[in-house]
């Protein structure tokens, strides 16, 4: 039986921000929703300091919108930079560098299926 959601809302406060998994980086995410809530998707929050790099094969197909800062994403095609207010979509298989520039980034993300039983 699928717990039923309630309407929440959440800051940045809201997140237990821990280092990326399987990174060295100062990258830091915290879910706020995910698969223990019965939710379709996760949805949380990253923090990147200045000038840092993570490579990644997606395993979900991953949104993130940059709050504050930059992120630059190269993969296969050109390399994507987005400041705040902007979306970058990293479809599940892509091979992607993500990196942040001297000012770090904030970021929000929702991801289908949920990273952590996709990584597991």
């Amino acid at each position: 039986m699928t717990k039923a959601m309630k309407v929440r809302k959440f800051s940045i406060a809201d997140a237990a921000l821990q280092r990326s998994p399987g990174q060295d980086a100062e990258i830091f995410a915290g879910n706020l929703v995910d698969e223990r809530d019965g939710a379709a998707v996760t949805i949380g929050y990253g923090r990147y300091a200045p000038e840092q790099s993570l490579s990644e094969t997606m395993a979900v197909d991953d949104i993130m919108i940059v709050l504050e800062g930059r992120i630059s994403v190269s993969s296969d095609g050109p390399t994507v930079t987005a400041g705040p207010g902007e979306i970058v979509h990293m479809p599940k298989g892509s091979e992607v560098i993500i990196r942040s520039h001297e000012e770090g980034a904030l970021t929000a993300y929702v991801t289908y299926p949920h990273w952590r039983t996709a990584r597991a």
